[in-house]
Parts: C-alpha cells; sequence; structure tokens
C-alpha cells in the first residue's frame, strides 16, 4: 500500500505517525519547528487522511505498510515517533523491524490492551448525514448532538473534504467502525527492542499509568519515560513547545 505523506527540511530522517481518527496534517507545527534539523515525514496511515482505505486494518499490516513506505523511499533506517494509534504502529514497527530504526518515541500510549472507549464518537461521525449535507456547520451541528467539546469537534471534521457533489470523509468509517477493537490491540512481542527509546506521557492524560511500566521495561527496556507537564493526551496540541523540545533533546543525545 503507497501511504499519503508530506516530506519537510533536512538532516536526519524523523517519520511522525498519527493517532486514531487524526492524519499527517496534526503533526505539521511540531514538524515546521524541527525541519532545521531533520528530515521529517508526515504519514498518513492506511483508512486516514488521503491514504488508502481498506478492509484490512491491524497493527501488523500498517507496520507492514511503514516498512513498505521506507522501503520505497530509500529508507535504510530512521527515528520514528508514533501518538496514540500511531505509537502502536510504531512500537509493533519497532519490535518486527528493529534493524530500521535509530530512535523510537512514543507519545501517550502503552504496549497494553485498551477497553474501547470511542463509541460516542463513532456515533456521532456516522449520526452525520454525509450524503446531504451542504456545509461544515451542518455536519458541525449533527455532530453536536453527541459531542459536545469544541476541540474534540474541530479535530474531527478536519476529516470532512469536498467533492464535486458534497462531502465525504476522508477515513474509511465504516472500516475504522466495524474494527474498531484493533485500535486496543495489545503489542506483544518475545524479543525486546534494544534501541533508545522514549515514552513521552501527558501529565494530565491516564494513558501511561503505573501499571504499564512492567510491560514498558520488559519490551523495551533501554527506555525513558517522562510527562509533559500540563498536557493531557493531545499532548503536542496543548504543549508543542515542550514535546519539539523534548523530542529535539532525545534524539540529539
Amino acid at each position: 500500500m503507497k501511504l499519503n505523506f508530506k516530506k519537510t527540511g533536512s538532516g536526519e530522517p524523523l517519520i511522525i505517525l498519527h493517532g486514531l481518527f487524526g492524519s499527517a496534517d496534526n503533526w505539521f507545527s511540531i514538524a515546521k519547528e524541527l525541519e532545521d534539523e531533520f528530515t521529517l515525514y508526515l504519514v498518513d496511515q492506511r483508512n486516514h487522511g488521503d491514504s488508502p482505505k481498506s478492509e484490512e486494518w491491524n497493527y501488523q499490516v500498517m507496520a507492514e505498510d511503514l516498512n513498505a513506505f521506507m522501503e520505497s523511499e530509500g529508507l535504510k533506517e530512521a527515528n520514528l515517533l508514533g501518538h496514540s494509534m500511531g505509537g502502536k504502529t510504531v512500537m509493533k514497527f519497532a519490535l518486527t523491524f528493529p534493524e530500521k530504526i535509530k530512535k523510537l518515541i512514543v507519545a501517550d500510549i502503552a504496549p497494553r490492551y485498551y477497553p474501547i472507549h470511542h463509541e460516542t464518537i463513532l456515533e456521532g461521525l456516522n449520526a452525520v448525514p454525509i450524503d446531504k449535507i451542504k456545509n461544515r456547520k451542518e455536519a458541525d451541528d449533527a455532530l453536536s448532538e453527541y459531542i459536545n467539546n469544541p476541540g474534540i469537534k474541530q479535530f474531527l471534521l478536519k476529516n470532512l473534504a469536498r467533492t464535486e457533489s458534497g462531502f465525504k470523509w476522508k477515513m474509511n468509517l465504516p472500516v475504522i467502525t466495524k474494527k474498531i477493537e484493533n485500535v486496543g490491540e495489545e503489542i506483544k512481542s518475545e524479543k525486546p527492542f534494544e534501541k533508545p527509546t522514549l515514552f513521552m506521557g501527558g501529565e494530565n492524560s491516564d494513558y501511561i499509568q503505573d501499571k504499564d511500566k512492567e510491560d514498558i521495561e520488559r519490551l523495551f527496556p533501554n527506555h525513558h519515560l517522562i510527562y509533559i507537564k500540563k498536557a493531557g493526551h493531545w499532548l503536542h496540541a496543548e504543549q508543542p513547545q515542550a514535546v519539539v523540545e523534548t523530542v529535539r533533546t532525545f534524539l540529539k543525545r
């Protein structure tokens, strides 16, 4: 599968993967801050953004997508950063293709299984009459019946794209809805990833808990865990400068 991506900057390669319902654009402001020091590849994962849609959607195939992407770009080795769902993809990739990673950054996610907690969002997205809406406000109004948070609504509505006859979802909403349990899948391996790894959590997020430290230590023994102050799960949006400095310090060390 040929993934859509945006490339910017110059220097050592850094590939960034977004989370569920997201796209490469979510990390563009972070990339702009790092482009003087790194060549950044902002990638749309399958069933998201402008990348192809597929009925097959799990971390194994997303890791294989990333491997194919690196081969197509002639990247024998790169630094990887993944947030949330993207964090699980890069963990799976690191444990499968360790020789292709220089350093790994996992943003606000642990390897463990997570119970599905996106039911309201999916219900809201599926309630938007995508074939009938005439403008973005109508989509916003429909989504407001399920989601009150303006920031979450704005983030989700970035998936709206204009067509000749109206609007469509960029993401593959039917497959994501049907296979949402795959996002919570545990990342497992008999063999650990031993290269430098940074787990970067949000201080106000509950995604990386004390109970996760044993799994992190077992799978990523050469790791460092830090929490970004005054940040929740969307740490790159809430504390972008702190994230930039943390990423830069880790990769340059």
